[in-house]
């Protein structure tokens, strides 16, 4: 638990089209998060037990999160008692949200070129059937 129990959350998360269960796991590695080091390590069911989400789940929105630039992870090891090593939990790094709002605005601006391009072509199509009298 952080001291005075809570933590900050920067406004423009609202701002980046995510969905509530991506929401949810942000603000959940948000809260359990290092402020010196900007990174947590909960395990994939500690997050949906707390969530009240599946572990596939949970996976898909950590993915989605790293998509978006919000989140980079970080595969561990754990060596047990036996002196066997094994996979641990994911080391999770909060990313600055502003590499993530320039990401955003980038798709936005991508999809956008996509759109006018798509549309200049419809355009040209129709200009060329009329030319043509094809109609």
């Amino acid at each position: 638990m952080k001291k005075n129990n809570y933590f900050p959350m920067p406004n423009e998360i609202f701002c980046l089209g995510l969905n509530s269960g991506e929401i949810a796991v942000y603000t959940y590695l948000m809260s359990c998060e290092d402020r010196k080091t900007f990174q947590c390590y909960p395990s994939y069911n500690t997050i949906g037990t707390a969530l009240k989400m599946s572990k596939k789940t949970v996976m898909k929105y950590v993915r989605s999160l790293e998509d978006r630039c919000l989140i980079s992870t970080e595969p561990t090891k754990v060596t047990l008692k036996s002196g066997k090593k094994q996979n641990g939990n994911l080391l999770y790094t909060i990313r600055p949200i502003q590499e993530a709002v320039d990401h955003f605005n980038a798709e936005q601006l991508r999809k956008a070129e996509c759109e006018m391009a798509r549309l200049n072509v419809i355009r040209k199509l129709e200009e060329y059937d009329r030319k043509h009298g094809i109609i």
